[in-house]
């Protein structure tokens, strides 16, 4: 059994191949472990609104000193790390936009990656706080970035989930979908045939 956040962020619902490859995945991953709860959460039909400084300040606060707006502003970061907090899995389903991750993706990394709840800083540098969470990339491409130095979203994310702690991380990637149909085939076979395998060396 498995505690799995499932994170959405394309524009495009259940036309966006990135969701359509993550609903698959989901759905092996859960009919390998029965009875495993599943938690999701749509950025694109609920998006977050962008950081502000008067939310981020009222972090920094602490809580038995908060004016009741400071209340306010802090409790959507603090609902989204405790959601975060009480899963062992995340499945995250992104698209690449403009060479980079969805911005609506961008505003739920800004609030769940946060000094003092999820990492701390020490002497000898971040510490991430999230022990024993596994996370799982599904990446849609309409071009070829994987290996280049176009691929800004591998690093990012990478860096952003290590930073938390999270440093068992799969990555999927479904490339050249626009660059004609022979090509979208073969890069949704190959993102297809890295899930089966993910899935069967999965512990």
């Amino acid at each position: 059994m498995k505690r799995i956040l499932y994170v959405r962020s394309s524009l495009f619902a259940d036309a966006s191949v990135s969701n359509q490859l993550a609903d698959e995945f989901l759905l092996d991953l859960t009919a390998k472990y029965p009875h495993s709860e599943v938690t999701s959460l749509d950025l694109a039909a609920q998006p977050l609104p962008h950081l502000s400084a008067a939310e981020f300040q009222a972090w920094l606060v602490p809580e038995s000193e908060r004016t009741p707006e400071q209340q306010q502003l802090a409790a959507l970061s603090d609902r989204l790390i405790g959601q975060l907090l009480a899963h062992d899995t995340l499945v995250l389903a992104i698209p690449m936009y403009n060479l980079g991750i969805p911005s609506t993706l961008k505003a739920w990394i800004d609030r769940v990656a946060r000094a003092g709840k999820t990492f701390r800083y020490t002497a000898q540098g971040p510490q991430g706080l999230l022990d024993g969470v596994t996370a799982h990339l599904l990446l849609a491409r309409g071009g070829e970035y994987r290996g280049t130095p176009l691929d800004t979203q591998t690093g990012h994310l990478q860096s952003v989930l290590g930073l938390m702690g999270i440093t068992a991380i799969e990555s999927v990637y479904a490339e050249g979908l626009n660059m004609g149909n022979a090509r979208r085939a073969q890069g949704l076979a190959e993102a297809r045939s890295a899930m089966k395998t993910l899935l069967s060396e999965a512990a």
